[in-house]
């Protein structure tokens, strides 16, 4: 794999153990990252950490809420004043509801794009400019397959528009800022080996699976080792794509 040594590293959404957040952390950490669990459970930050530490590896847990811009802010004062740098953003908060677009409401369609589409931007915002000074910098965006195909298993129609988002502003801040050594890529995980998914009944599972070349929901790794590559030294010729993560439910 490739190595993370004194890099470091931001996980936005990392304490909760339903996601993927704590996995991608834990494998940046096998890679020598300097890793900062940044989720607005303090419970959650702590179990990651606790984690990281336990295989030997190096990590600092901030509380924040990704939607409001001083606490944004603050866990950026904050890195930097412990580690001096910036060299990775993994944008990873997100939350999904699973509603009819005519039984949505608007404050349901608010709270999505608060934190996928504004939480995200603000993260972004924050870290970029340490990026930009240095000349280096790699930023991750999580998107998901719903964002091309239209819907899929556990989300509305506003989870979709909101990840479909997340593609277009990496893409423009692709264009913007790649020229300074900052390179901006988003990840389409489709349906993934979560808590989210092992609470779907027998007759649901069975039908997504039946969507699914190969046969399988993925991994947590599998997802992490993509955004791994996204985020390395060597994947520096790469700016505004996405990789899509899906068993093939999804072909562009």
């Amino acid at each position: 794999m490739f190595t993370f040594e004194n890099q470091v590293i931001i996980v936005t959404g990392s304490g909760s153990p339903k996601g993927i957040g704590r996995t991608i952390a834990m494998e940046f950490a096998r890679q020598g990252g300097k890793l900062v669990i940044a989720d607005i459970a303090e419970e959650g930050i702590k179990n990651t950490v606790e984690a990281i530490h336990a295989i030997g590896g190096t990590a600092m847990g901030v509380t924040v809420n990704v939607t409001d811009p001083s606490s944004v802010e603050q866990m950026v004062d904050t890195v930097l004043k412990e580690w001096g740098k910036i060299d990775v953003l993994i944008n990873n908060a997100g939350i999904s509801q699973k509603v009819t677009v005519e039984d949505m409401k608007l404050e349901d369609m608010r709270r999505i794009f608060e934190v996928n589409v504004y939480g995200l931007i603000l993260c972004t915002q924050a870290c970029m400019k340490p990026m930009r000074k240095a000349g280096y910098g790699r930023i991750v965006n999580l998107s998901s397959v719903s964002a091309k195909r239209g819907g899929g298993v556990f989300g509305g129609a506003h989870y979709s528009a909101s990840k479909a988002a997340v593609l277009a502003f990496s893409k423009n801040l692709s264009r913007e800022i790649c020229s300074e050594g900052v390179t901006i890529n988003s990840v389409c995980p489709g349906l993934i080996d979560t808590e989210i998914w092992k609470s779907l009944d027998k007759k649901a599972a069975d039908g997504v699976i039946a969507g699914i070349p190969m046969g399988r929901p993925g991994t947590t790794e599998e997802v992490a080792a993509a955004i791994l590559f996204l985020a390395s030294k060597e994947a520096s010729y790469i700016t505004g794509e996405e990789i899509d993560i899906n068993g093939g439910s999804h072909m562009d």
